[in-house]
């Protein structure tokens, strides 16, 4: 593969603390580079995504699709000789688990409307 086809890539994660840098193909996806981080989580963090779906990717402020290709994220304005593409990782636990640690008050409520007509 030619050495301007690979895309060096590191990944921000919420300490500030980064996951790589790593070379991928410009045609790699964004579901390819979840797959990767959740398989090189830092051990000891105390959020650790469980699945490629609690993680979410942002590059240059935008939110990257699965099908999204490593390639369509360049820097529109150049490359940095030597630098990385970095992208910030969000985890966002799954939405069931959510709703299940959620304590929900389903009782009915009482509502006492004390009027005085005079």
């Amino acid at each position: 593969m030619p050495e301007e086809d690979l895309v060096d890539i590191k990944f921000r994660i919420y300490d500030g603390s980064d996951i790589g840098p790593f070379r991928y193909s410009a045609t790699s996806t964004a579901d390819m580079l979840k797959q990767r981080i959740v398989s090189d989580w830092p051990k000891g963090k105390t959020i650790v995504p469980k699945s490629v779906n609690e993680v979410k990717l942002i590059s240059s402020g935008k939110i990257l699709e699965n099908n999204k290709t490593v390639g369509l994220c360049k820097v529109p304005f150049g490359e940095v000789p030597g630098g990385a593409i970095i992208m910030h990782v969000v985890v966002q636990p799954s939405l069931a688990k959510a709703k299940t640690e959620k304590k929900i008050d389903d009782s009915p409520r009482k509502t006492v409307c004390s009027c005085s007509i005079l």
